[in-house]
C-alpha cells in the first residue's frame, strides 16, 4: 500500500491509500477517486513530506546522567543481594529484629505508620529511592 497526499481542482487537501502508483493513476482515471469534501473528480497527488523514522539514540530506559547511573547500580546491588518479601516488610523486619526469624537482607514495601513504628521500636531500616521492580511490574 502507499498514501498520496491528494489534493482536488477546488484547492481541498486529503490523504488516500492505494495498492500501487499504476492503482492510483487507474482509479483516478475511471473517476473513482473523489475529493472528501466536494466530491470532485479532478484530484492530482500533491506535494507530501517523506515518512522519515527517527532513530533513538539510547534505550529509554539507560540512566540519563551519573545520578541516574548510581542509582540503577543501587538497585542491581540491593535486588542482588537481599530478598524482596513484598508488604510482608514491616512484619518481617521485626521478627527477624526479635529473633523469631533468622536475620537476612530484605526489602519491601511498608506503611508511612509501620515504618515510623519500626524506627521507634529501634528496628534498622532505611526507605530505598526506588520502586522495587518486582512492583513495577
Amino acid at each position: 500500500m502507499i498514501r498520496y497526499a491528494l489534493r482536488c481542482d477546488k484547492g481541498h487537501d486529503f490523504d488516500g491509500w492505494f495498492r500501487s502508483s499504476d492503482g492510483f493513476e487507474t482509479m483516478r482515471d475511471a473517476g473513482q477517486v473523489t475529493c472528501a469534501q466536494c466530491g470532485s473528480t479532478s484530484v492530482e497527488k500533491a506535494l507530501m513530506t517523506p515518512s522519515v523514522p527517527v532513530e533513538q539514540k539510547r534505550p529509554l530506559d539507560a540512566p540519563r546522567n551519573p545520578s541516574e547511573a548510581a542509582l540503577e547500580k543501587l538497585r542491581e546491588h540491593i535486588e542482588k543481594n537481599s530478598d524482596y518479601v513484598g508488604l510482608r516488610f514491616a512484619d518481617e523486619a521485626r521478627a527477624m529484629h526479635e529473633g523469631e526469624r533468622p536475620g537476612r537482607a530484605i526489602h519491601g514495601e511498608a506503611k508511612p505508620e509501620d515504618a515510623r513504628k519500626l524506627i521507634e521500636d529501634g528496628v534498622p531500616v532505611a526507605p530505598l529511592p526506588f520502586i522495587p521492580r518486582q512492583k513495577a511490574n
